[in-house]
């Protein structure tokens, strides 16, 4: 059924004024930076990276290799001397993805990953919801990002606030957080979802009406599988949301055969003509399950390079938007984040109990 509601600042007379919180991040720690290693491409590297880009030859030219591997035996060697992991997700670019992380992954994924981890170190390869997330699950953990700017159009389209006044408007009607948010909207809400299971959320709070937050494409998604009514917010993903159906038309136009897939943040023309819809984690097993000759990968266009170094036999078409956001995380301050213990995520305490609370309930959800 069509969305039952759709919201956002301008409907709320009197709203607070400002922005989301901005992100916080500690500074370095005194006395607890290590030295630059040398980053020069030796035999020695050569030999060492061999294996790394055997994993990546089909995605990163070998004229390029040179100039990343140095970069990468260094991050992979100080992450060993640090204890540390990185978790990464399946946005990031191939040298990052498949040379670097320990885990990769969707925001589900590297959610209840972040949750066995044993290393006192977590370095969050994504953006800064994603570190919070690692942090609120590891309050006793070091959760650094390499860049603290690595923000998200949908985490930036809500306040803490403006959920308080969706439920003065709707008094009992839970509120589903997309995990695409600030630990300050976390807080108020009753769980928080991602696109790997946001039907099953919804529907797990056996209500009626619910109220679905930031994303107004999810939500209309998530509103066409489920009887629940669904009350939305005015956000948006400012990569999905400028693809268009008439792009995968005319694909299909010229390629019949062609096979296209989406992710539920694009807008309904956009899932009209998609073969299959569903999260990263859900589009990477659909692809690895079928095999098609040639394919549309309606995401972040990073992920099709990861898809295409694991299964160099499915050709990509690829109308490609990148994620600004996601592409502030590199090599080089992944490196900085492990010398200097930098940018460190920090969360006020009792936010964080909040905030905790909605993810850790989405998380122990029964299928």
């Amino acid at each position: 059924m069509p969305i039952t509601g759709l919201y956002g600042p301008d409907d709320f007379a009197g709203r607070p004024q400002g922005q989301t919180t901005s992100p916080r991040a500690a500074p370095p720690r005194q006395g607890t930076s290590l030295p630059m290693p040398s980053l020069e491409w030796t035999a020695e590297v050569e030999r060492a990276t061999a294996p790394l880009y055997a994993r990546v030859k089909d995605v990163i030219p070998p004229i390029e290799w040179p100039l990343m591997a140095p970069t990468i035996h260094a991050v992979n060697e100080l992450k060993a001397a640090r204890g540390a992991v990185i978790l990464a997700h399946n946005y990031q670019a191939p040298e990052i993805f498949h040379c670097v992380a320990d885990i990769g992954g969707d925001s589900l994924q590297l959610a209840v990953e972040a949750t066995k981890v044993k290393a006192g170190i977590i370095v969050q390869c994504g953006v800064h919801f994603m570190a919070e997330t690692s942090k609120l699950l590891n309050p006793d953990k070091t959760v650094l990002i390499p860049d603290s700017r690595a923000g998200c159009s949908l985490a930036a389209s809500i306040t803490g606030a403006d959920v308080r006044l969706l439920r003065e408007k709707f008094p009992g009607v839970p509120v589903v957080a997309y995990v695409n948010t600030s630990a300050e909207v976390k807080a108020e809400v009753d769980i928080c979802c991602t696109s790997s299971n946001a039907v099953q959320v919804v529907e797990s709070l056996n209500a009626p009406t619910v109220i679905f937050l930031p994303d107004r494409y999810l939500a209309t998604y998530v509103a066409s599988k489920t009887n629940v009514k669904i009350i939305a917010w005015k956000g948006a993903c400012e990569v999905h949301e400028r693809f268009k159906g008439e792009e995968l038309r005319a694909y299909r136009e010229a390629d019949p055969s062609v096979q296209i897939i989406a992710h539920p943040e694009c807008p309904p023309d956009v899932l009209a003509e998609a073969d299959f819809t569903g999260s990263t984690a859900h589009m990477i097993n659909w692809v690895r399950e079928r095999r098609p000759r040639r394919l549309v990968m309606i995401t972040e266009c990073s992920m099709a390079d990861n898809v295409r170094a694991e299964l160099p036999d499915v050709e990509m078409l690829r109308p490609c938007n990148l994620c600004p956001h996601m592409k502030r995380i590199t090599l080089a301050n992944i490196l900085e984040s492990l010398l200097t213990l930098g940018e460190e995520v920090t969360i006020d305490p009792a936010l964080a109990e909040r905030a905790r609370r909605s993810v850790e309930r989405m998380i122990n959800l029964k299928n």
